[in-house]
């Protein structure tokens, strides 16, 4: 059954309209357009304090040591979405990056289908540390 519509992936990532947002790795060229018909307010490889959403590509679980970096500048109610490749291309399983997320005192709590070959997990400040 064909869905008659379905929500933009930037709906679906959270980015609001004029959100502060990092973005590390992800160049996708589809995506960065979007994402900057939405915010004006993005940067490539450095988050602001405050930054409201962070998008980092990982390749490997390697890729995942940077999110206890990330957290720091992150809002408390903000978001860092991990983008990886997903099926058998996956270079990384979602328990390596709840593993990494765990250790950042980050907790995951929603996955989306970032393009036909990535998948995107989304990590926040759990509620008790906010």
């Amino acid at each position: 059954m064909e869905r008659p519509y379905e929500r933009p992936l930037i709906d679906k990532l959270g980015v609001k309209p004029g959100a502060r947002v990092a973005v590390y790795g992800v160049n996708e060229p589809d995506f960065r357009r979007v994402l900057r018909e939405r915010t004006s307010d993005v940067s490539d490889g450095c988050a602001a304090d405050g930054t409201d959403v962070m998008f980092l590509a990982a390749d490997s679980p390697g890729d995942l040591a940077a999110l206890k970096a990330l957290s720091a500048p992150l809002k408390r109610d903000g978001a860092v979405w991990v983008v990886s490749r997903k099926g058998r291309d996956a270079t990384i399983r979602d328990v390596d990056v709840i593993e990494a997320a765990r250790a950042a005192d980050l907790v995951d709590n929603k996955v989306v289908s970032f393009s036909d070959t990535h998948t995107a997990l989304r990590l926040v400040i759990p509620r008790a540390l906010r």
